[in-house]
């Protein structure tokens, strides 16, 4: 199956606010719609192997009762909230676009999800709901690891990928997601590592862990989950 994704350079964000665009296409939403019927589950995609965790009927079913059964507050961003502040995070994109011609790194698909030692070093890094700014002390460790790693590793390559609970719409969660991921990607510069090995992409609510609508599960599917490559 075909695997394509939204770059989630700076300069895109306004995009994910743009209406008039097409519908989805594959892991990602490059539109503005926000129908809950619309929502469709990806826990067999390439980034998280084949599991699945809940069809798309039964998620939209579960997403008709999700408001409901809240205890957390959701307070929704709004538009101009999103937008703001970007020029802290305002690192260029890398210059080498994974999967292009003429580049040596290959697409997404071609990113491993990290096993053995280097699972160890690029662990997800975790949000407050409706937050991207990293706050626990031992994600704001993860991250000074794996920024030491790229230094001593200068061949390997990473995406940073952000992803949201299932509260709200597609569009909403695909930006909070596109800050979540260059809000990774800026602290691992601002540590030292070379902003050319790292991409970025926004799952939004795609790539949910847990499907309950739960605390714990919302708490788990807020977060940055990290592929790598390493050109031999």
């Amino acid at each position: 199956m075909r695997t394509s994704y939204i770059w989630v350079a700076v300069t895109s964000a306004t995009l994910l606010f743009t209406t008039g665009c097409d519908k989805k296409k594959g892991d990602t939403w490059d539109d503005n719609n926000t129908s809950m019927g619309s929502y469709k589950r990806a826990g067999q995609r390439v980034l998280w192997g084949d599991t699945a965790t809940a069809s798309v009927a039964d998620t939209a079913q579960v997403e008709d009762l999700a408001f409901a059964a809240e205890t957390e507050e959701f307070i929704p961003l709004k538009e101009s909230d999103l937008k703001q502040q970007f020029s802290d995070m305002a690192i260029a994109q890398p210059k080498n676009s994974p999967g292009e011609e003429g580049s040596y790194l290959p697409g997404i698909d071609g990113f491993k999800i990290p096993t053995a030692a280097l699972a160890a070093v690029f662990q997800t890094v975790h949000f407050d709901t409706d937050e991207h700014v990293v706050k626990k002390a031992t994600d704001i460790q993860a991250i000074t690891r794996m920024a030491s790693y790229l230094k001593e590793h200068p061949k390997t390559s990473i995406f940073v990928s952000g992803n949201c609970d299932q509260r709200g719409p597609e569009a909403y969660n695909l930006a909070l997601g596109t800050r979540r991921a260059n809000a990774v990607r800026s602290m691992l510069v601002q540590k030292g590592a070379n902003p050319e090995q790292i991409h970025t992409v926004s799952y939004g609510k795609e790539h949910l862990l847990e499907a309950a609508n739960t605390p714990s599960a919302w708490a788990k599917n807020r977060r940055a989950d990290f592929k790598i490559f390493q050109d031999r």
